[in-house]
Order: C-alpha cells, then structure tokens, then sequence
C-alpha cells in the first residue's frame, strides 16, 4: 500500500491507501483503543495518581498557539487581528510580545484565515509554537546584553523567543549538530530576522568553550522520547518504550553536563525535555547534583502561574512491558538518591501534564551555578600564534573594506558590526563581534588563541541578512533590513504618494515616469517611504519592482487596508 491521505479526528485518523494494482483501501486507527493498552500508560499509571485524568487529557490535538514577535514593527497591527479572530491571551506568558491560543486546532485554519496567518508566520511576525515549548525561556529569563547558548536550538522557536527577550541584543549562540536540522534552524532565525543569533554547529556535548568566561545562561532543550507529546504526535502511543528513554539517558546528562561546564560561575541553566520519564528528567538532573558544582532553583516558583507538579522523588525503572525491573542491574545513578541532600532537591523541578494544561506535556529544571565552581588562582597561559588554525572560507568575517565604501556611497552611513559571507552583508550586534574577537584558551593546553578569528567555532550564519552582493558588488538592500536601516540609508529613501505604494502592494510595477514625476534620476535599490513613514524595498528600473515576498505582500495590504 502507498500511503496518499492522512485525515485527522479528535480520537482517531484516517488514512487513504492506494495499492499497486490502484485499489483505494480507507482504513482508521482508533489511538484511543491503541492508547488503553499502551505501554505508555502503564507507565504513567506509575508516575502520578489519578492517571485516568491525564488519559483523558492526552488525546484531542493541540491548539493552534502563536508568539507575536515584539521585534517588529507590527505588532500591534498582528494582536489586534489575533483578537478579531477571537484568539485568547496565554494568560501566564511575560516578557515582551505577546502569546496567543487561537480558536482551532492545529492546522485547521480555513479560508483567508488560513492565508494571512500563513503569511504572518513566513515574514516573521509571529512564531508557531506549542504553549508549554515557550516555558523554558520563561525559566531562563534572559537580559539585554547576555552571551546565551541554546544547545539543542533547532528548529529555532526558543532561540527566537529568547532574542525577543534580550531587546535584539546581547548574542544568543544558537548550536545544532544535525545538518538537516540546522537548515531549518538558519531558516526560522531568517524568517524571524534577529540581529543577535550566531548559529554554530557542534556535538553539544564538546562545544568550545568560547567566549573563555563561559556564557551568561545557557538553555539544555535536550532530545528525548516525547512521552508528553500524545495530542501532537499520536504515534507515540504505539511507539512508546521504556528503554528509548535508558537509552537516551547518558546523552542528556552529557549535554546538560557540558551545559554547565560552560556557564559562568553564578549563571543559570534551564533543563527541560517534552517527555513524562523521570530517567530523562530526575534521574538526570539527580545524577548532575550528585556532581555537586549547582543548586537547583525552584522552577515552579520561577513560574508560579503554570499548572504543574513537582519533581518525582520516587521511581522505578520499568521494563518493555511497563513493569518494573530489579533495579539492581542498573547503574545506581539511574535510580533516586539515598542522599536526602540530592533527592530533596528534586521537588524544585517543574511537571507539566497534559490534564494540568491544555498543551502537551513538560519537564522543566533551573540550576544555578555555584560561584566558586572555578579555581580564583590565575592561570597562566603563553599567548602564541603558532599552529593555529585560521577559519574556513566560509565563515562570516568583518565586511571588506571595498563593500563598506560601497555601502557609504550607495547609502549613506555605515551600521556597526557589519559581515559578509558568500553573496550577503550581514548585520550583528556588538556581543556577536566581541565574540570574534575573544581570546580563547586552546583545549587543555596552556595557550591563548588571539581573537578576531571564530575557531574553534564553525559558524554557519549570523545576525541578520542586510543586503545582497552581486559579482563582488552590493547590489540591494533586503525588505527584511529596510525599515531597521532607516537611519543608515538617507541616500536611498525616496519619499512618494500613498498612491503609488499601494499600487506596487496590489501587484501592479507602475511606469518610471509614472512613480516619478519630478525628472529626477533613479536607477537600482532604493526605499519608498510615504507621508506616514511607511517604507517599502524596491527596484527601480523601467519599472518600479516591490523586492518583498508575495507572504509580505498580503499582510501589508491587510494593514494599509487595500
């Protein structure tokens, strides 16, 4: 059979099949019936009373939920059409922006909906998010101008909720080993269209440690089983065993480890999985206190406006069939801790079940890094450029001094913290070009690696994509950037009627002649901007061309109301 439709119901989904022989075969899988006799809530019947309320909490799909990017411009255009649609606040989500749980599950918006919610997500002004994904930054409560490192960040939602929170500044090292991964990573930072992001690809376990004095917070979204995920991902019922999370174990303490290696002395690190196992959540962070070096902080006072239960002190590890095993074939660190100091602890982790909220299900730990977890005795080093690797060709590195004349002669003035790689000028904030320009120590050898150089970091993009080079030549100014280079592009602003924007919005490219009737010449990348301030990137040739997406399209239509 050759699968050709899935249909979702709240219990169940269809699927249409056509055979070779072209025979059409429907068949239904019920996940109700599949969960009852699931190992998965075998487990659960394990790991929390009343488990027959969490079962019934775990079946209809999630809905759709939504983050608005305060980064934007128009944000308040985007709340105010979230509220016509009869979208409701997530009432304990802060910081700045806004999320929101619209009135549909997810993927079933209709119709112009359907369109213009498309088109907001794509230009960035909001991010697709499920609710309880959004906790882990709420727990990391970013500031302004931090170093932050997102471990695991693809696909990149809470690497762009933490950017929201820092203001666009500081710098958020986004790092993701899997190459498929990191192209939709880079791709959701691009959508998002923050300065702050530095994308890095490493196993997380021996990321570099740079910058030398470790970072100011650091997020450990690590990988796991997705017990918590029924009312999104329904396979997990069938799918589900206890030994996938055994199995995952010694990854996320080596992750969370490494984490913790690389924070400074008194910062935070935030541990969360979307899975129910404690051997992937307690039994991990037990394990990481009995290293010593951290406390836990109490996420749920942290958060106190979520529904959630504390950490598990108790457990079993259980068996394929959802029994229990004889703990004793197993490593002691996999069971609790007979040290009250270690398992008391425990209680200041956060769970979130799905009968609790209406989302998926969390676990959620904050440490915080004791201040004396290193040595106050200077170290020594031999400051020396011998045998040292230079970057690849391909990292980003300072724009070249022949496209900053360029950009001052087409534009205007020039930004700070300019980039360039390939056929882009990137723009970043300040902390990214510290960054570059740290000294690092060479591993476990006494030697300092000068700055203005990224290894041992391998780079895969940053900051925000500002213009594009053409044939060694800045040949435009991207949408994305417009309106943030306002005040560095006064060469390239051409005020014009309401009328002509809108005319270019609808789709027409109206006439040289006709945009421009004051027999001035203008030839190439230019912004329109009209009596309200509103800009808009175009190509003016015979023509005047919107260099925008069709998605940006719509949505500046909808604004101007045409």
């Amino acid at each position: 059979m050759y699968l050709l439709m899935i249909k979702s119901y709240p219990n169940n989904e269809q699927f249409i099949t056509r055979s070779p022989t072209g025979s059409v075969e429907v068949r239904e899988w019920d996940w109700e019936k599949e969960a009852e006799r699931s190992i998965l809530l075998k487990a659960v019947s394990r790991w929390r009373d009343y488990e027959s309320d969490w079962f019934r909490g775990s079946f209809s799909r999630l809905p759709e939920t939504v983050r608005v990017n305060p980064l934007h411009p128009d944000q308040e255009w985007v709340e105010a059409w979230l509220t016509n649609l009869n979208a409701k606040q997530i009432d304990w989500f802060f910081g700045p922006g806004s999320a929101w749980k619209l009135p549909f599950v997810r993927g079933s918006s209709e119709g112009e909906t359907k369109i213009i919610l498309n088109a907001l997500h794509k230009t960035g002004r909001v991010t697709r998010q499920e609710e309880v994904s959004m906790l882990p930054i709420l727990a990391l409560n970013p500031q302004p101008g931090e170093i932050i490192l997102d471990l695991c960040a693809s696909p990149g939602s809470k690497t762009t909720q933490i950017c929201e929170h820092m203001g666009d500044s500081g710098a958020v090292v986004a790092n993701e080993i899997v190459s498929g991964r990191i192209n939709t990573l880079v791709s959701n930072i691009q959508r998002h269209s923050c300065k702050s992001s530095l994308v890095v690809q490493h196993d997380g376990r021996h990321i570099p440690m740079v910058p030398m004095e470790g970072y100011d917070r650091v997020l450990v979204d690590a990988p796991c089983t997705g017990s918590g995920t029924t009312r999104k991902n329904p396979d997990v019922w069938r799918k589900w065993i206890p030994s996938a999370g055994l199995s995952l174990h010694e990854l996320q303490f080596d992750l969370l480890k490494r984490g913790i290696s690389v924070t400074k002395p008194g910062g935070r690190i935030v541990y969360s999985t979307c899975s129910l196992d404690p051997i992937e959540n307690e039994a991990v962070v037990s394990r990481i206190l009995l290293d010593g070096g951290v406390k836990l902080i109490s996420a749920r006072n942290e958060i106190p406006e979520i529904p959630s239960n504390p950490g598990l002190t108790q457990w079993d590890i259980l068996d394929d069939f959802g029994n229990s095993t004889d703990s004793q074939e197993f490593p002691d660190y996999l069971v609790p801790s007979n040290i009250e100091e270690v398992n008391s602890q425990l209680n200041s982790c956060m769970r979130v079940w799905n009968d609790k909220i209406d989302g998926g299900g969390f676990f959620l730990a904050i440490f915080e890094k004791n201040q004396q977890s290193y040595s106050s005795e200077k170290k020594e080093y031999n400051n020396s450029e011998s045998g040292l690797i230079k970057d690849h060709p391909s990292y980003p590195q300072p724009v070249e001094k022949h496209l900053s004349n360029q950009f001052l002669d087409k534009w205007g003035s020039l930004p700070p913290n300019l980039w360039n790689r390939g056929k882009s000028l990137f723009w970043s904030t300040e902390e990214i070009y510290k960054i570059w320009n740290s000294v690092r120590a060479r591993r476990k050898k006494k030697n300092l690696i000068p700055g203005k150089r990224w290894h041992p970091l391998k780079v895969i993009h940053l900051g925000l994509i500002v213009a594009k080079i053409r044939k060694g030549e800045l040949e435009r100014i991207t949408s994305k950037a417009a309106r943030s280079l306002k005040k560095y592009i006064s060469k390239s602003l051409i005020e014009v009627d309401s009328e002509i924007i809108d005319l270019i919005l609808i789709g027409d490219e109206p006439e040289y002649s006709t945009a421009f009737t004051n027999g001035s010449e203008f030839r190439g990348s230019y912004v329109l901007f009209d009596n309200s301030g509103f800009l808009l990137s175009v190509w003016i040739g015979k023509k005047v061309t919107a260099m925008i997406s069709s998605e940006e399209k719509i949505i500046l239509r909808k604004i101007r109301g045409i």
